[in-house]
């Protein structure tokens, strides 16, 4: 399973990376998605991944799950979610005032 895990953070850091470096301001967005999705899973992974165990401590108990790495994740996906829709609106005026989507600065049309 970690090993799932490892393979699925490190394509979704590839090719938001991949993303980032594109000279497209559409695909630099989808890129950012990318890696704050590797950035979820990675700490989610930081957790520990544990199945039938509680989120808090029982009395007589002591094998719990840690509920920080959740609400981390947690607070990263609404974060994440409203910067890639500033983001996105950016780059539709960005698009509308310059003419094109050129993250590079060159006017050229598609």
């Amino acid at each position: 399973m970690e090993l799932l895990i490892v393979g699925v953070i490190g394509l979704l850091t590839a090719c938001g990376v991949y993303l980032l470096l594109r000279a497209r301001s559409f695909t630099v967005v989808l890129g950012l998605a990318l890696l704050s999705y590797a950035v979820n899973l990675f700490l989610l992974a930081m957790g520990r991944l544990a199945m039938h165990r509680p989120p808090i401590l029982e009395p007589g108990r002591w094998d719990y799950s840690d509920p920080v790495p959740q609400a981390l994740v947690l607070t990263a996906i609404v974060i994440g979610f409203g910067m890639t829709a500033f983001l996105t609106v950016l780059a539709l005026r960005a698009r509308k005032d310059l003419g094109s989507d050129q993250v590079d600065g060159s006017r050229t049309h598609p």
